[in-house]
């Protein structure tokens, strides 16, 4: 006779866990490294491997102060490191990405509880704090190569800009932003690993194409310039402070681009990819309690 089990769920359960998530990230995000590497030198590593030590220490002292389990080994704040570490530019001084991490995680993880508990992604937190902090050592590009001071395509706008430039990554910018050819690979692989859901960046992405199209704007140029196809991959699909529906992830994609467009069009900004993801980020509750599925039989009308 065959014996009934009774378990709490969830009742389906796969392989993953929160370290084979996050390390199949950092693996995604090594041919984008590899570009910067390959285009801005040693600036690449430096900036990189501080951001990412400062916020695994942080990590671990913050659990430590808060009498937690040390879970820095769960490769989430080596994450947080390295996105903030690809999203400066490659002159910023050795203590300011340091100080980033340290703001990322605190403020933008800890305090709220750790892993699971922050509404906002740590890594735009921390990026978010040093533009507002250190406005001009975060806008000062330097061209790949030789390193010579030089405005973004965004700055400049869509004319005199190659769409080879831009998509292999010879142009000024941040770290991480500048090869969408790189950030493509490290796309493929997070969707080919079952970690990146298609249905927020291609929301994000194909909002700003349409919109960027009715207003008269260049849409490949607005695709590729500046930190929005790294946004879209790495930091608008974090499954922590993004919906958990489908239908939502579709809202969350949509707004993004929605306020990407204003602020890139309307704003005094010539970016805002940063401020696009955090916004949708705060409204990720509200969404989630908007598109919940209904449960079975509720609302369902019965004879008397």
């Amino acid at each position: 006779m065959s014996q009934l089990i009774v378990s709490p769920s969830p009742h389906v359960r796969d392989e993953d866990t929160t370290q084979k998530i996050m390390f199949a990230v950092v693996i995604a995000l090594c041919p984008v490294w590899i570009g910067s590497i390959y285009f801005f030198g040693f600036d690449a590593i430096r900036l990189v491997l501080l951001a990412s030590l400062a916020a695994v220490a942080t990590e671990a002292v913050c659990q430590k102060m808060r009498g937690k389990p040390i879970t820095i080994w769960d490769g989430s704040a080596l994450v947080t490191g390295m996105l903030l570490g690809l999203n400066v530019p490659p002159t910023l001084p050795s203590w300011m990405i340091i100080l980033g991490s340290i703001v990322a995680i605190t403020i933008g993880k800890q305090v709220f509880g750790g892993l699971g508990y922050n509404p906002f992604n740590p890594a735009l937190v921390g990026r978010a704090f040093l533009v507002s902090s250190f406005t001009l050592p975060m806008t000062r590009w330097t061209t790949p190569f030789d390193g010579i001071t030089a405005a973004t395509p965004l700055a400049l706008g869509s004319l005199g800009v190659e769409y080879a430039d831009l998509f292999f990554g010879v142009i000024p910018g941040s770290l991480g932003e500048t090869s969408a050819f790189a950030i493509l690979i490290g796309g493929i692989y997070l969707f080919y690993r079952g970690v990146l859901d298609y249905r927020i960046p291609l929301g994000y992405l194909g909002t700003v194409l349409v919109l960027t199209t009715l207003l008269g704007q260049d849409p490949v140029f607005h695709l590729l310039a500046g930190s929005l196809l790294f946004g879209a991959v790495y930091m608008a699909t974090c499954m922590v402070t993004t919906p958990i529906t489908p239908r939502g992830r579709w809202i969350f994609g949509i707004g993004a681009g929605v306020i990407l467009v204003v602020i890139r069009l309307w704003g005094s900004l010539p970016e805002g990819v940063t401020y696009s993801i955090l916004l949708m980020n705060a409204l990720t509750p509200l969404i989630n309690r908007w598109t919940r599925p209904r449960i079975y039989g509720q609302g369902v009308k019965t004879s008397a």
